[in-house]
């Protein structure tokens, strides 16, 4: 057996699955869905399939042809890391039909009661697949390497209402026995459920399989995007001003980058929970609420997720030892957008900003060394344990750096002809390599690239932003240690991300006193960005303001999303007995709260530092 990659159990001499057709029926009673699905391979095959599961209870597997059952066998002992093989005997088979039932503890699915929700009337559920966990959702070759369509029919109760990383076919009900559904479905429907059919016609890696079920309302921002939430309409209209910018983002995407692929570009902002800032799912782009600002400066998520429509979506790291390749090249890919909306300066933030990232997530894995590489060996590694800032910032750098040697204009004709190269196709950095090569002719003379993505922390032509604004903030932060504050004249005209640009490069510690006087100045521990306010609470617990506890405590029980949970939570666990202590208590009162994924990030961090 020679396994395509390392998180997944599919063997590289097996035909790959091209298309996966669900029925999906949701018990919120029990927090699992009953389910089948249908899978079509590339060619017939005999002998042994290994497909991916976690936490699946497999009921059956059958030919849907000749309606004759599989022999399988679903392995009781779980790999900590990939799951539970199930391998299914076949005989010139080309479609398995396999029935089954997701677990209460599914790493994909985050159930939250009313209580969790912004409403408090209706329970959701939503989807989080990256990087490995759609087979936590149903048996696949969970690979990026594996693209498939997909067709999905959702039932759900009539109350609710369905969205999909996917093109909506149809809504059907409410219903009363068999009432406007066909037979086949009369069987698992009863009264007061209704049916949301989707498709998905283009290929896509399994991790950008998503859905999320509840009271979700819409509100148009433009010819391509609506803005999907909890029906509330303060949440509804806040994302709504927020992301009205969205369709002069998609023109410069595609006039950067090629023709959008997806047809619409739809947004959903999630309850808190959410563990990241966005999810690139095509179509349907999830969103964290932190990122609604009220300034507009949240869109800069959505230039991200954007960018991903082309880098990551239509092109897709082969396996997640190549992730640098949907990162780096999307974090490069949104700059540009925001450069061309927003004006260089804001680009140079972020830039900046990036680099301290950057900065600070090597000397973070200053003991594993291996991981500050582009091109890692995550053999045996958790994807979600490793998680950070390198594909996107170092993998930015690099193509920062390629741009630098043969100008922006050679540059945007590659990345125009590697985005038409390879479209709708799973690549691997030597891959990338060849085709740099072939197309910019002598560039290993000029940029070395094996130690770009073979070797470890950040190589010497790496660069830190050049810009008057980035400049002076940093510098006003180095003088803070000599006690000077920013005077308000200085400060007049910033916003979000200058205070977190200054917050990022403060001294690791200062005086409390410090802290306390900078606080009572600007009021930064109040700030309704959280990027501010997570980034000054940090700066509190390191400095000792045990004044601030409450806010900090406040901040870890009001959001899911690991950029905050992270640093705050190691901040905690890295201090004093006491701080320990209340790191713990926290955690303990809020886990249930957050996202699956992000409670295993929380344990990994106190199972590190503990």
């Amino acid at each position: 057996m020679a396994p395509i990659d390392p998180h997944s159990f599919t063997d590289s001499t097996h035909p790959l699955t091209t298309d996966i057709s669900l029925t999906l029926y949701f018990n919120f009673s029990t927090s699992t869905i009953t389910s089948s699905a249908v899978l079509t391979l590339a060619s017939p095959h005999t002998g042994d399939l290994v497909l991916d599961t976690r936490n699946l209870t497999i009921t059956l597997v059958i030919d849907p042809i000749t309606n004759t059952h599989i022999p399988f066998h679903l392995n009781p002992v779980a790999d900590p890391i990939k799951g539970q093989p199930l391998t299914v005997s076949l005989t010139n088979n080309s479609k398995i039909l396999i029935g089954f039932v997701t677990s209460v503890s599914s790493s994909a699915l985050q159930w939250l009661n009313p209580p969790q929700t912004f409403n408090k009337k209706y329970p959701f559920v939503y989807t989080q697949c990256q990087a490995i966990h759609a087979r936590a959702i149903f048996p696949c070759q969970d690979t990026p390497t594996s693209r498939v369509r997909y067709n999905a029919k959702l039932n759900i109760p009539h109350q609710l209402s369905a969205v999909m990383s996917a093109r909506h076919v149809e809504r059907r009900g409410p219903v009363s026995g068999e009432a406007g559904l066909s037979c086949d479905e009369s069987l698992w429907c009863g009264e007061g459920r209704i049916v949301e059919e989707f498709v998905m016609e283009q290929p896509i890696p399994p991790y950008l399989f998503a859905f999320a079920v509840g009271e979700i309302g819409c509100r148009e921002v433009g010819p391509r995007t609506r803005v999907y939430a909890e029906a509330v309409g303060s949440v509804l209209d806040a994302a709504a001003k927020e992301f009205a910018g969205t369709e002069e983002m998609i023109r410069v995407g595609e006039r950067l980058f090629g023709e959008y692929d997806w047809e619409r570009f739809d947004l959903l902002v999630l309850p808190p929970s959410f563990p990241y800032g966005g999810m690139e799912n095509p179509r349907m782009v999830f969103l964290t609420p932190t990122v609604i600002k009220g300034d507009a400066t949240g869109a800069q998520v959505v230039a991200h997720e954007l960018a991903h429509s082309w880098t990551g979506n239509l092109i897709t790291n082969k396996t997640n030892d190549h992730f640098w390749l949907n990162e780096g090249f999307t974090t490069y890919a949104e700059r540009r957008i925001v450069e061309a909306v927003q004006g260089e300066e804001i680009a140079a933030l972020n830039i900046g900003i990036g680099w301290k990232g950057l900065v600070d997530t090597v000397e973070r894995f200053k003991d594993n060394i291996e991981f500050t590489k582009l091109l890692t060996n995550q053999e045996g590694v958790d994807p979600d344990d490793i998680y950070s800032e390198i594909p996107y910032e170092k993998g930015f750098q690099f193509l920062w750096r390629i741009e630098r040697q043969i100008g922006r204009a050679a540059f945007d004709e590659f990345v125009k002809k590697y985005i038409a190269a390879f479209k709708f196709q799973s690549i691997d950095t030597q891959t990338f390599l060849e085709f740099l090569r072939a197309n910019v002719p002598g560039i290993e003379n000029d940029i070395d690239l094996k130690t770009w993505t073979e070797g470890t922390g950040i190589p010497p032509d790496a660069m830190e932003p050049v810009s008057n604004i980035y400049t002076k903030i940093v510098s006003l932060a180095h003088e803070f240690k000599q006690g000077r504050m920013p005077s308000e004249e200085e400060v007049a005209n910033w916003h979000g991300q200058q205070w977190e640009l200054y917050l990022e490069n403060l001294p690791k510690s200062v005086e409390a006193l410090q802290v306390t006087a900078l606080d009572q100045r600007y009021r930064l521990s109040e700030s309704k960005d959280y990027e501010v306010k997570v980034a000054f609470l940090q700066l509190a617990i390191r400095s000792r303001c045990n004044e601030y506890y409450n806010v900090v405590e406040k901040t870890l029980k009001e959001v899911g999303r690991m950029k905050y949970l992270r640093p705050l939570y190691t901040a905690l666990v890295q201090g004093k007995e006491e701080e320990k202590i209340f790191a713990q208590r926290v955690f303990a009162e809020t886990r249930e709260t957050y996202h699956p994924i992000a409670q295993g990030v929380v344990e990994s961090i106190f199972s590190k530092h503990l």
